[in-house]
């Protein structure tokens, strides 16, 4: 027996005072709510109702299950249609997670003209370059860089990344441009130092084709993307970045593409979630906003 049904039914048939009005309102037949209330009295060995031909009451017993049930029922009741309206309703919170150097670059313009749709939502972000468990985390919706998407999430690839080799035109007024893969290892160079590992990652070029890991001599070498980023705008050396990173840079001259035909494009960006459905409304909303902000 599902006690919780037969508890529910027994609560609506007392408040109707009748099997055949109770049974109209839960869309069910009198003989299924009468034979639900039979299994609850007997699971309990006590009879609840009084049944008459004209008449239907509650015993004693009916009327202190009635007392101690029925308040508890509605505040359950109250629940599941206050989290329901949370699910619908467009406001709310959105916790996002995000590799720290997509914080400034991607979250934040999507963050601001997501607002000014939707004033109502507010945002929770965690920036680690950890990949985030969104489940342990409570995260609705993650960003990172990567090869490919995680396994059990849901995943959208936003946007091919290319790693472009670049420096300051300081730097190449007082050094020059390398003109091969050879004379740029005899160039002042930055490295990044994965936060995770705390080793230093080589250089990821395309060489006839495929895909070689390149050790270089770094003069200096950061665990955050964007103070490299910076290292290399200051005329420091030359430094192989991320295009969502220096787009604008690379547009407007404040860095100057090297070696292009060493680049690689192998990275995209990803956005993952866990399911698509009972996602609550803001989330959802989100989501589709983040996919067609990246089509265009």
């Amino acid at each position: 027996m599902d006690r919780t049904r037969a508890l529910t039914l027994f609560l609506a048939v007392a408040r109707a005072g009748s099997f055949s009005r109770a049974a109209i309102e839960a869309g069910l037949t009198p003989q299924a709510m009468s034979k639900a209330v039979r299994q609850l009295e007997e699971h309990l060995n006590v009879r609840l109702l009084h049944r008459t031909t004209r008449k239907l009451s509650m015993t004693d017993e009916g009327s202190r299950l009635f007392e101690l049930a029925d308040p508890g029922m509605r505040m359950l009741d109250e629940a599941i249609d206050q989290v329901h309206a949370s699910r619908e309703a467009a406001g709310g919170v959105v916790r996002v997670a995000a590799a720290a150097s997509l914080g400034g670059k991607l979250l934040v313009p999507l963050i601001r003209d997501y607002q000014q749709r939707h004033p109502s939502v507010r945002f929770d972000v965690l920036l680690d370059d950890h990949f985030t468990d969104l489940v342990e985390a409570r995260v609705d919706v993650g960003f990172r860089v990567g090869v490919s998407a995680e396994r059990n999430v849901v995943a959208r690839k936003l946007r091919d990344v290319r790693l472009v080799i670049c420096a300051s035109p300081a730097y190449i007024g007082e050094n020059g441009k390398p003109a091969s893969l050879a004379q740029l290892l005899k160039h002042r160079c930055t490295g990044f130092r994965h936060p995770n590992t705390g080793k230093t990652l080589p250089w990821e070029l395309q060489k006839g084709g495929e895909i070689v890991y390149q050790a270089v001599p770094a003069v200096a070498t950061f665990n955050d993307v964007a103070t490299e980023v910076e290292a290399v705008r200051s005329g420091i050396g030359i430094g192989q970045l991320a295009t969502y990173m220096v787009q604008q840079d690379l547009d407007d001259g404040t860095l100057v593409p090297l070696l292009p035909q060493l680049s690689s494009a192998r990275l995209s960006v990803f956005m993952y979630y866990p399911q698509r459905t009972q996602m609550p409304s803001r989330v959802r909303r989100f989501v589709d906003f983040v996919i067609e902000a990246n089509r265009r």
